[in-house]
This record gives structure tokens, sequence and C-alpha cells, in this order.
């Protein structure tokens, strides 16, 4: 699910209404004034001018019947962005000590010695098991993690993570059998299951991501170790643990 938030022209949740699931760089567009707001989803940076200027004011899921008296703001909001946000706990369940992140961490040492659960609120996260974003890699996406590493087969606790941004609009990459691209080649707009029913091919050992993020597995139907790939030229997979990927699938904006 995508972030939401509704805002209201007038306290408590009353007058003409705009419901807003991405970034808006002029309220003005939809409403004239605005003083109360329900954050459905996601967490959310709100401003009081136009085209994210201004006074900054954090917003997470809620109710704010009166949020001008509430931060004490003198001027309405006026444009806003959502911001991804991951909070890590030290114990299962959510637990012990908590680190709230909004962004990459390539070492989650400085902040907790231990990592067990998390609550992803907003965003797409790729997470690593050892720091600067080297080892094992997994996908995780909006919702709550109260013991990931019996849920992914972990058997290292969280050391690094990297934020993956939104991607929207057409998806492209094309794949080679060899590496340094080439080889039998297949270009790519879709998720593809298994590589071997659909092109052919019985591994590929090079890409190039032209549009959108992706995840690559070891083995078809989106199983097995994966890694992430964002745009740019992939010459050789051997400098990433030898994988030889079988399927992969799009990272989607409703996944956010």
């Amino acid at each position: 699910m995508m972030g939401k938030v509704t805002f209201y022209e007038d306290r408590n949740f009353q007058g003409r209404s705009y419901e807003c699931m991405s970034d808006c760089a002029d309220m003005s567009s939809y409403m004239s004034r605005c003083h109360s707001c329900r954050v459905e989803s996601g967490c959310w940076m709100m401003y009081d001018r136009p085209n994210y200027m201004g006074n900054q004011y954090f917003f997470r899921r809620g109710d704010y019947a009166d949020y001008m008296s509430m931060f004490g703001m003198s001027e309405c909001i006026r444009s806003c962005r959502m911001i991804p946000m991951v909070t890590f706990f030290e114990d299962r369940n959510f637990q012990g000590r908590s680190y709230e992140c909004m962004g990459d961490c390539a070492d989650m040492h400085s902040y907790m010695s231990r990592c067990h659960s998390c609550r992803v609120d907003s965003g797409c996260w790729m997470m690593y098991d050892h720091p600067n974003y080297m080892g094992n890699q997994y996908f995780f996406r909006r919702g709550e993690y109260a013991d990931y590493m019996s849920m992914f087969g972990m058997s290292n606790c969280i050391r690094s993570c990297r934020m993956i941004p939104m991607h929207r609009g057409s998806y492209r990459m094309r794949i080679y059998e060899r590496e340094n691209f080439m080889g039998q080649m297949h270009e790519m707009m879709d998720d593809c299951e298994n590589i071997m029913d659909r092109y052919r091919m019985s591994h590929c050992q090079s890409c190039h991501v032209m549009d959108g993020h992706w995840l690559m597995y070891e083995q078809p139907h989106y199983r097995g170790k994966m890694l992430y790939f964002r745009p740019g030229e992939y010459r050789s997979f051997s400098n990433m643990g030898g994988m030889r990927f079988m399927s992969m699938r799009r990272i989607m904006d409703s996944w956010y």
C-alpha cells in the first residue's frame, strides 16, 4: 500500500478534502486552505510554503484535528513530501531500544549493538547482514517484522540498510548470457519467473538496467538469494558471489 494523507479545509476534519498519495508541491492547486489532516499510511514531511520550502513538520500515521495549534504553526500546510522510514528494535516483537531511520545507514552498530525486529512505516528497503551494504541482501516493504531472522532464515541480524527510491514510469533491463554483455541478449520490461522457460537461457552473467529498480533471484519463481539492481551497467556477476540469476521482478511504486 502506498502512503496516503487526507487534508481538510477546516479543523476537526471538516470542509472540502483532498486525498494525497504522493508528493505535492503546491496544495493551492487543490484547496485554498488546510487546517486538519489524517495520515492513513506512510510518513510525511509537511511544509508551510509551496515547493517544499519554509518550516518543516514531521507527520506520521494518526489524526491531526488541529495541527496548527499542536505544532505552534502560524501558516497552514502548503506542500508535502512522503518520506521513507523504518524503526529498528534491539529485541524481537519490537522490544528494547529502538532507532528510527529515514535514509541509508552504512553501519547499524553506530546506533545499536543488535537488531531483531523492525517496523517499516513507509518506503522499500534493502537490508544487509554486514556493514557497508555488504553480505546477504533482504528486501523489506511496508509492514511489521516481529522476528525477521526466523522469517527470512537469516543467521545474522541487520547491519546496514539502504532506502530504494520510488520509481514511476517504464521499466527496462537487458540481460546477457555471458559477462561483458556478450552472448544471448533479451530486453525485459516486466517480471520474469524463469528465464529458462521464457528465453531458453540457462543463466545470465551481466545486465544493463536502463529504467526502474529490480530484484534478481538465484532460483526460478523469485526464490533463493536475491540482489538489488538500480539503473546502471553490470558487466560481471562474478564479483557478486558468483550468483547466477534465474528470475527477476520490478520494485513497483504500489509497494510503497
